[in-house]
């Protein structure tokens, strides 16, 4: 459930490009990372650091395109959250605090999270995530300088990014739980989902 709601943000934006304009996309992508906030507070968890700057990013968007300049295609539209999201996800690593930590320290036993190499492991999981941003960034910066290039290539490059990146994240995380789990006891080890 977690993944979906880190993606679900992101999905209904992508989806909501595809069949309305831009500011009805932005604006329901900040509602739902508004959700997303809402629902961890109310659970008794942190505000996530990409929740929250996603939130920021989308409608800092949407209110340029209404303020400033309501011409911006809606190809620089994805690739300015493209930029947005490498920047957030980048910036949480420069800042010695990747933001995946904050998932996993709520996801895991204290036993896991004071373990030595549980930053480390973020800050490779994180960097997957930054690197699938960066990926995605590329392919819609190409597709708006490049004409002719279709437009299924942003969606098929998005696709397989996110998706590497979902699947790189649970399987490093089990191969993290199996080369570390014999020196914890049995019920710090969390089941896989």
């Amino acid at each position: 459930m977690t993944i979906f709601l880190i993606l679900a943000p992101y999905g209904a934006f992508t989806s909501l490009m595809l069949l309305t304009s831009a500011t009805p996309s932005l604006v329901a992508a900040t509602f739902i990372c508004g959700g997303t906030i809402a629902f961890d507070t109310w659970r008794g968890r942190s505000v996530k650091i990409l929740a929250a700057g996603s939130a920021i990013l989308f409608a800092a968007i949407a209110a340029y395109l209404n303020v400033i300049d309501a011409s911006v295609s809606d190809k620089a539209v994805k690739l300015a959250v493209d930029i947005g999201v490498f920047v957030i996800s980048l910036g949480s690593m420069l800042v010695r605090y990747p933001f995946t930590t904050q998932y996993a320290l709520e996801s895991l036993p204290a036993e896991i999270a004071a373990m030595p190499g549980f930053m480390r492991a973020n800050y490779i999981i994180t960097s997957a995530w930054t690197a699938a941003a960066l990926l995605m960034m590329l392919v819609n910066a190409a597709l708006l300088y490049v004409p002719g290039l279709p437009i299924w290539l942003g969606l098929a490059v998005a696709f397989a990014a996110r998706n590497s990146a979902v699947f790189f994240t649970k399987w490093y995380s089990a191969h993290r739980r199996t080369r570390h789990g014999s020196s914890l006891p049995p019920h710090a080890l969390p089941k896989a989902h």
